[in-house]
C-alpha cells in the first residue's frame, strides 16, 4: 500500500476511532460499558469498516450515511474477538497487543460485553444513521446484519472451528470453516457499502466475490503468521493453532503451499476488481498488502 492509499486508510481510521469514541459513553452500570469500550477501542486495523466506507464511498455515499453502519460491522467483529479468546473457546490471553477483554474484566463480564455489543450494533445503525437513508435500505442493511452474525454467518464457523480441534477434517469442511469464521464479516463490509451505495445486484455480487477471495486469503494468511511471527508482530499469542491441534491450510497443506494459495487467492481477487471497472485504490491496496506480507514471510 502506497503512502497516498495509507494516508486515505488511516483516515478513515481515526474517523471511526473518533465516533466509536464519541458515540458508545460510558453509563450506569459502567463496568459493562467499560469493558464494551476497551476492546472496541484497543486498536486493530478497522479492516471491515474500512472496507464498507470505501465500497460506499464508490457510489458516492456521504460518510455520514455509512459510517453508523461500518462502526456497527466493527462492533460485531470485537464481539466475536471477545468471545473467540475466552477459555471455553480459543482460549487467549492477548488480543491486538494488550489483555484479552477476560483478563481486564473477568470472563462473566467478557461474555456480556460480547451480548451487549451484538445487540448495541443494529441499534447503533438505526439511531445514529441519518434519516436521509430510507427505512428500506436500513432494513436491507440490518438483514445483512443479522445473517451475518447468526448462525447463517460466523456462529457457523465458529463452532466448526471448535469442532476441527484435534482432529482431521476435509479440505470442504476447511472452505466452508474460513468461508463463515472470516469471509461472511468481509462480505458484510462490502453488501452494506453496496446497499446503501443503491449498487445494482451484478455489481453487488462482483463485490460479494471479492470479499470471498480476499477473506479466504487473509484467514490462510493469519494462519501462516501463527507459525512464523511473534506476540509483539501479531498481537496475540502465535502457535495457538499447533497447540490446539487445529486443522488449517498450514497444518494440511505446509507453509509453501499456502503462500501459493494466498497469492492464487489475491491475484483472483485483483482480478475481480480490475476486470469489472472497480477503481478503489484501498480495495487493491489491502490485498497487496497480504501479497507483501506473504513476500516477507520465512
Amino acid at each position: 500500500m502506497n503512502e497516498n492509499v495509507k494516508s486515505k486508510f488511516n483516515g478513515y481510521i481515526n474517523t471511526i476511532n473518533e465516533f466509536i469514541d464519541k458515540n458508545v459513553e460510558v453509563l450506569y452500570p459502567e463496568k459493562i460499558y467499560e469493558s464494551m469500550r476497551y476492546s472496541l477501542l484497543a486498536g486493530g486495523k478497522r479492516l471491515r469498516p474500512v472496507i464498507a466506507i470505501e465500497t460506499a464511498s464508490l457510489f458516492n455515499v456521504p460518510l455520514e450515511n455509512i459510517l453508523p453502519a461500518a462502526c456497527a460491522i466493527e462492533m460485531l467483529h470485537c464481539q466475536s474477538l471477545i468471545h473467540d479468546d475466552l477459555p471455553c473457546m480459543d482460549d487467549d490471553d492477548f488480543r491486538r497487543g494488550k489483555p484479552s477483554n477476560h483478563k481486564m474484566f473477568g470472563e462473566a463480564t467478557a461474555v456480556l460485553a460480547g451480548d451487549a455489543l451484538l445487540s448495541y450494533a443494529p441499534k447503533f445503525i438505526i439511531d445514529k444513521t441519518p434519516k436521509t437513508v430510507s427505512s428500506d435500505v436500513l432494513i436491507n442493511v440490518l438483514k445483512e446484519f443479522f445473517t451475518a452474525a447468526g448462525v447463517d454467518g460466523i456462529i457457523s464457523g465458529q463452532i466448526v472451528d471448535l469442532d476441527s480441534e484435534k482432529k482431521k477434517i476435509s479440505k470442504e469442511v476447511l472452505h466452508y470453516l474460513y468461508e463463515y469464521k472470516t469471509a461472511k464479516l468481509f462480505k458484510l463490509a462490502v453488501r452494506t457499502g453496496a446497499i446503501i451505495g443503491h449498487a445494482d445486484d451484478e455489481v453487488t455480487e462482483k463485490l460479494t466475490l471479492f470479499a470471498q477471495y480476499y477473506g479466504h486469503a487473509f484467514q490462510i494468511y493469519d494462519d501462516l503468521l501463527d507459525v512464523t511471527s511473534t506476540l509483539e508482530e501479531i498481537g496475540k499469542t502465535p502457535g495457538k493453532d499447533e497447540k490446539s491441534e487445529k486443522s488449517t491450510y498450514v497444518s494440511m497443506f505446509g507453509c509453501a503451499e499456502a503462500k501459493k494459495q494466498i497469492l492464487f487467492l489475491c491475484s483472483q481477487a485483483c482480478d475481480i476488481l480490475n476486470g469489472n471497472g472497480i477503481k478503489s485504490d484501498i480495495l487493491n491496496g489491502i490485498v497487496s498488502d497480504i501479497v507483501e506480507g506473504v513476500m516477507k514471510c520465512s
